[in-house]
């Protein structure tokens, strides 16, 4: 009789669990069969007349059901293990290094110092970004120029080093005691591009230099990430925009991707896997937004990114949606994301297991950023 009742919870448990198991293993069986075995569990569930030790296989098999969810949740959630940070030298030829690579290095140098990278994508100057980290931690991402010597790289992590004894971390005064004010406008040819004036970046000019500091402003207005750039390709760019073809979409999408992983890891989160149906849902929204001119979340029909996630056929258990507009590129679109609570609170929530972005442009060739986390 024991084994009996064993079964039955077994049985009714299993069938609690279904949203969990159907998905996957239907890909791979035809699950069709089951459907008269799940009529009869719900009848017997249904049944005023279940007796009491019907009562007590519910609550066990609801238990169960709890067991097996959080445990699918700890599975879906990738926590790297901590690797060690490199030790960083002063740099010997320029006013920053970052992971002990300066400007002008050689391909040869930067193999040395840190490995094969990860990814590469197109970026806004025409070059692409080589992307280096270990499960998104040590996180550097370097251009070659034709020479295969580095002509910008970028980190958003604690691999600063400078003659000045600015870090990852120094406060925005120190930065300007060590740098002076920051460049209000930035001259290319015969045209002259005015900053915006905010509290989240200052650009300096070092030299043949351009240095990019982007702050976090909830972090007491501390360094959070840096960017260089030669004079040679920063002059390159004439506009402010670089185009809006299909591999500069392609590579700013793989780029906000990873930036969102480097900052979770940083902060202690799980890293996300991408998803290629709801990178599309992102996707289409982005390009309805350019096309008609507007940006929000709901879209001119009314319908919200849960809607949109929905009609895509996208099964979630928690989901979120941030936008951006305008920013050149990437990276000064995630370092605004990261400056602003609610898009943060969006991007460093624990329960999110997967990530798809969009990217769009409009006739201007202005990029709309539609990010679309969810936990499966």
């Amino acid at each position: 009789m024991k084994r009996i009742f064993l079964f039955i919870i077994f049985i009714v448990a299993l069938y609690l669990a279904k949203p969990l198991w159907e998905e996957p293993v239907s890909r791979y069986i035809d699950l069709s069969f089951l459907n008269p075995v799940d009529e009869k569990i719900e009848t017997v569930l249904e049944n005023d007349s279940v007796t009491s030790a019907m009562s007590s296989i519910r609550n066990t098999a609801d238990k169960f059901f709890f067991f097996i969810s959080s445990k699918s949740s700890e599975m879906e959630r990738l926590i790297p293990e901590k690797v060690a940070k490199p030790k960083l030298a002063t740099p010997d030829h320029s006013a920053m290094s970052i992971h002990n690579i300066e400007l002008g290095a050689t391909e040869a140098q930067v193999k040395a110092e840190l490995g094969e990278p990860q990814s590469h994508s197109l970026n806004e100057y025409g070059t692409e970004w080589f992307t280096y980290h270990e499960n998104y931690q040590n996180f550097v991402m370097i251009s070659f120029d034709e020479k295969w010597k580095v002509n910008a790289i970028y980190t958003n992590d604690d691999l600063i080093s400078s003659k000045a004894g600015i870090q990852y971390g120094s406060e925005k005064a120190e930065v300007r005691k060590a740098y002076g004010e920051p460049l209000k406008e930035i001259r290319k040819g015969l045209n002259i591009y005015i900053l915006q004036d905010g509290e989240g970046m200052d650009l300096f000019k070092v030299g043949d230099i351009y240095m990019y500091v982007f702050y976090d402003i909830h972090q007491n207005t501390t360094v959070t990430a840096v960017q260089l750039i030669t004079t040679a390709l920063e002059h390159r760019k004439s506009g402010m925009y670089a185009g809006g073809d299909v591999s500069l979409r392609n590579g700013f999408e793989q780029q906000l991707f990873d930036l969102t992983n480097a900052a979770r890891v940083r902060h202690g989160r799980s890293i996300l896997r991408w998803d290629d149906r709801i990178a599309e849902t992102a996707r289409k929204h982005s390009l309805d937004m350019a096309i008609n001119d507007y940006f929000s979340h709901d879209n001119l029909e009314g319908q919200s990114p849960f809607d949109r996630m929905k009609e895509d056929h996208i099964k979630f258990r928690r989901a979120g949606e941030n936008l951006a507009y305008g920013q050149s590129s990437s990276i000064f679109a995630h370092e605004g994301l990261m400056n602003s609570k609610g898009h943060r609170e969006n991007i460093l929530i624990d329960d999110y297991s997967h990530l798809g972005i969009g990217v769009a442009f409009n006739e201007k060739s202005q990029p709309y950023y539609t990010e679309n986390f969810f936990l499966k």
